[in-house]
């Protein structure tokens, strides 16, 4: 018996940008006062070096959505699967 294709399979897009007076923005705290003076600055104080070994990973993880035909409901895939290309059939 052959099942009927009630999946319909998407990648999702990739978010924008972050706002730069978003609630948790370091330029935001450094308008309202934050992180100025002397002594400890705590999480606005210096950051931690770069580590030495840093560079771009050849392959990203993709976001797959199941949208159901009949119901129009969404799944999303548990864990992205690494892969450099992705195709659609």
């Amino acid at each position: 018996m052959k099942l009927p294709k009630i999946n319909s399979v998407a990648m999702a897009k990739r978010g924008g940008k972050r706002g730069s007076l978003k609630r948790g923005s370091i330029a935001r705290a450094r308008y309202r006062g934050k992180g100025r003076g002397f002594g400890n600055l705590g999480r606005y104080g210096s950051k931690p070096t770069k580590p030495k070994m840093s560079g771009v990973k050849s392959s990203k993880k993709i976001d797959l959505r199941f949208k159901c035909k009949i119901c129009g409901k969404t799944h999303v895939q548990k864990a992205g699967i690494r892969a450099k290309r992705t195709e659609f059939k």
